[in-house]
């Protein structure tokens, strides 16, 4: 039996040196991800919502030379605590929309932080001034982001807020 039982050993103790690299490789890639996520979002951290950066996995995959579905499940169900609260890693990806030029220069602002301003915009509206999806083109362009009223009425409808009309109804 002890050459059988050396054998078993043997074979378990590789196998634990295994799952230990293969812990350590994970942890590894963690942490090279949500790293380069901080580098792309740092003006989210800094200034919330408006300034989140259009960011997409293919651009952290190729920076941490790993494939994307590799960075896809790194991300899933893995939270980041940052000074503005604690964010799933995967919140950190969204695609953009071109900043009019009024806006800061060749930046792009996420999809993800307009719908979250087009909602904050109408939870502070006046019931007496039930802002129109026209006027939210005009107040975001001000604030210079570039978006056509069929975006805003788009982005409204997936927040499922009701159009300006069937506000003034309710209020």
């Amino acid at each position: 039996g002890s050459a059988s039982d050396r054998g078993y050993a043997k074979e378990h103790l590789q196998e634990a040196r295994w799952f230990m690299k293969s812990l350590q490789s994970r942890n590894e890639t963690l942490l090279k991800v949500a790293s380069k996520i901080v580098e792309h979002q740092r003006s989210f951290l800094e200034q919330g919502e408006i300034g989140m950066k259009p960011l997409v996995l293919a651009d952290i995959a190729s920076e941490v030379d790993l494939h994307e579905s590799t960075v896809s499940r790194a991300t899933t169900q893995k939270y980041m605590h940052t000074p503005r609260g604690t964010f799933e890693l995967k919140y950190f990806f969204t695609t953009g929309l071109p900043a009019s030029s009024s806006a800061v220069s060749g930046a792009a602002v996420s999809s993800e932080s307009v719908r979250r301003r087009i909602r904050a915009l109408i939870d502070a509206e006046a019931p007496a001034k039930v802002l129109s999806d026209d006027a939210l083109v005009d107040i975001l362009k001000a604030e210079g982001i570039d978006i056509a009223r069929r975006t805003v009425a788009k982005y409204r409808e997936a927040l499922h807020i009701p159009s300006s009309v069937q506000r003034r109804r309710e209020k």
